[in-house]
């Protein structure tokens, strides 16, 4: 049979005007070729699409905004993670934006989140330029024809040369993400880097899922092995999610965002966006041979004098990034759907060196640690940073959370304590001393003890628990030197390392302190019974 010809979308429920030009639906070899005579990158020698994002490559935290509403007044966690914007100067925005675009040639796609049908929402993405439409193709989900043209449940508009006016439009400054959960839109302008679409999204479900479905949303990568054994893996951005879910001996379900119901774990992507710092096949293997015709790789430089990719050029920055379809991955599991999870692993990058590379949780940690969320902010991945700073980001995604943190602690306590799930914490940061001093935990060293974990090698007694952390620690691991285990012997000092990780205590305590805080609101009091 045939494929039912598309057809275009009515789009006027924008205001878009009637000279648009719309680039509907288009194949990544359309908008890679509709890229290149925009000149809005290159061809890189392994067949992806090479451009740069101008001023901004990473998120602008600060420039995120929610509009402030009857619907969000009482329900969004407000502060410096959820800043208000009033519903006028959100109007006021919309108006300017789509006017810009009067026109103008625009490239618009009906999309998909969450793989799980009862879950799942509909999408369109309007962007001013084809590799955001192809960034767009390759992370969301990518409907059946038939499905296509009708009014999606939200839409996002992404115009990166578009500029507000600070002082008039109720913004920080020339560039903005603006979330409307009422009118079910976003707005991106000023920035053409691709992860405001993607993240906007997310925040959109973090709000969604918990208050109607019951589903918790996690920022993690999962995969699962041969067995059916599921494995969550909790971290920042730079903790090593994308890598240490990309496992050839395990099938890849994501590698950032996806929802945990009352029986299935699922993505709520189509696709990846991996950091491609130091990038080697070597190293990462399926990452690396993903990077092909499709995918996107942004803010890369090349070889003097070719169209190679040289992955340790950081000049433009550190968070270079590939974006391709999940089905690049070996693999891969389609539909990205898997069964509840046996393990969780959260990653932390300690720029402190003082935690255990990995250590086993019971509930309680489990929860400490979850709403603690502590790592090292890694250069390159927000605007402004250049060297790892100490943060603590709760649930592994404050960013992204437009409710309080207990709530989404609340649906993690209750699913732990149901399926009984062994929870890790593993440090892929520092080891042998504090950032400048220490040095990155081995790649091979972290693949061998989540490995260990996950086959049932750590299910023995052979433990002892950490002075300062109290933190259970495997005395032997397989293909991981002894003294690898526990951080103080990998430190030449020991009285500077007690010092360091006593210090690194403290800070997780007085970070703690505000969840000790009695809450108001009744889901926050049962959140924090379980901690």
């Amino acid at each position: 049979m045939s494929k039912k010809k598309l057809q275009m979308p009515d789009l006027g429920y924008l205001n878009l005007g009637k000279n648009i030009a719309v680039k509907y639906q288009l194949s990544p070899m359309e908008l890679i070729d509709e890229a290149l005579v925009n000149k809005e990158g290159q061809l890189a020698s392994s067949g992806a699409l090479a451009v740069d994002t101008g001023k901004f490559t990473g998120r602008s935290p600060k420039d995120r905004f929610i509009v402030n509403d009857s619907l969000t007044e009482d329900t969004v966690w407000w502060g410096d993670v959820n800043i208000k914007i009033s519903p006028s100067h959100f109007d006021q925005l919309f108006d300017k934006i789509t006017s810009y675009l009067h026109n103008r040639k625009i490239y618009v796609r009906d999309a998909t989140a969450c793989a799980n049908p009862d879950d799942a929402i509909s999408i369109r993405i309007i962007t001013e330029t084809a590799y955001q439409n192809l960034f767009a193709h390759n992370l969301f989900l990518r409907p059946e024809h038939d499905s296509l043209g009708e009014r999606p449940e939200w839409t996002i508009i992404a115009a990166p040369r578009f500029l507000a006016y600070p002082l008039t439009d109720g913004i920080r400054q020339e560039n903005f993400s603006v979330i409307n959960f009422s009118k079910k839109m976003i707005l991106i302008g000023g920035t053409g880097y691709t992860g405001e679409i993607k993240k906007g999204i997310f925040s959109v479900l973090n709000f969604i899922l918990p208050v109607y479905k019951k589903v918790l949303p996690m920022h993690c990568s999962v995969n699962v092995g041969k067995d059916g054994d599921t494995a969550i893996f909790f971290g920042l951005s730079g903790t090593g999610k994308t890598t240490l879910s990309a496992d050839p001996e395990r099938r890849l379900i994501g590698d950032d965002e996806h929802g945990w119901g009352e029986a299935s774990v699922f993505n709520f992507e189509g696709g990846c966006y991996a950091k491609c710092v130091d990038l080697t096949e070597e190293k990462e293997p399926q990452i690396y041979k993903a990077i092909k015709f499709g995918a996107l790789l942004e803010n890369v430089n090349f070889l003097p004098g070719t169209q190679q990719v040289d992955y340790s050029n950081i000049e433009k920055t550190e968070n270079t990034r590939v974006a391709y379809p999940i089905e690049f991955i070996d693999h891969a599991m389609l539909p990205s759907v898997a069964p509840i999870p046996k393990n969780i692993f959260f990653l932390t990058a300690d720029a402190f060196g003082v935690l255990p590379p990995i250590s086993k949780l019971n509930v309680e940690q489990a929860m400490f640690h979850f709403l603690s969320g502590y790592t090292a902010k890694v250069a390159g991945t927000e605007t402004g940073i250049t060297e790892p700073q100490l943060t603590f980001s709760a649930c592994f995604g404050k960013a992204f959370l437009p409710l309080h943190p207990s709530v989404y602690a609340s649906l993690l306590g209750e699913k732990m304590k149901k399926h009984q799930v062994n929870v890790w914490l593993v440090n892929t940061g520092w080891s042998g001393g504090p950032y400048g001093v220490g040095k990155r935990m081995k790649l091979s060293y972290t693949r061998a003890m989540i490995s260990a974990a996950l086959n049932g090698n750590l299910d023995h007694s052979n433990y002892k628990m950490h002075h300062v952390f109290k933190l259970m620690i495997p005395l032997h691991c397989l293909n991981v030197p002894s003294e690898v285990l526990d951080p103080s012997k990998t430190w030449s000092n020991q009285e500077e390392y007690f010092i360091k990780a006593y210090e690194l205590a403290n800070a997780l305590e007085q970070n703690f302190e505000q969840f000790r805080v009695p809450k108001v609101s009744k889901v926050h009091d049962e959140a924090l019974k379980l901690c």
